[in-house]
């Protein structure tokens, strides 16, 4: 049986060489403004996310933007849950990114540094995950088990 650390390996080793070999919808410079939008909130903290529901859109992400407010993030939805790995070489700005169950609860946060080729990945299969400027859920106090609301956990 493989370990954790192969498997880790081979996402990341499979992570890069589809990147390589992205269609051409992902390799543009422009960053993505008007994606679909939902509200969540975290508490008394609400979030004005863009949705990333299309492999295009998941693959170009929050690539390319120079700024964004506190209290915008990006919400990617995938089909199925899977273990979920993210990397920043594209991506002007450090964020930290929540990856999130079904019914909202954080499962783990990563902070990740802008223009790093580090990849890193959900602790377990997720659905969701939510990219918010770096230190945003350290500096609300949000950690793993805490929930989101609204959008696609607003019916859970």
């Amino acid at each position: 049986m493989a370990t954790m650390l192969q498997m880790k390996t081979l996402l990341l080793a499979l992570t890069t060489a589809t990147l390589a070999f992205a269609p051409a919808w992902a390799q543009t410079q422009e960053p993505q403004l008007n994606l679909p939008r939902a509200k969540l909130s975290a508490g008394m903290h609400q979030i004005d996310a863009q949705v990333a529901g299309t492999p295009g859109q998941r693959a170009t992400g929050l690539m390319w933007r120079r700024e964004m407010p506190q209290h915008e993030g990006m919400l990617f939805v995938f089909d199925q849950p899977s273990v979920q790995c993210f990397w920043m070489m594209n991506t002007l700005i450090p964020l930290s990114a929540a990856f999130l169950a079904d019914d909202g609860s954080i499962v783990n946060v990563a902070d990740m540094q802008a223009r790093s080729p580090e990849s890193h990945c959900s602790a377990k299969p997720v659905r969701y995950v939510l990219e918010m400027n770096q230190g945003w859920f350290a500096k609300k106090g949000l950690k793993p088990g805490d929930k989101l609301s609204g959008g696609p956990f607003a019916r859970r």
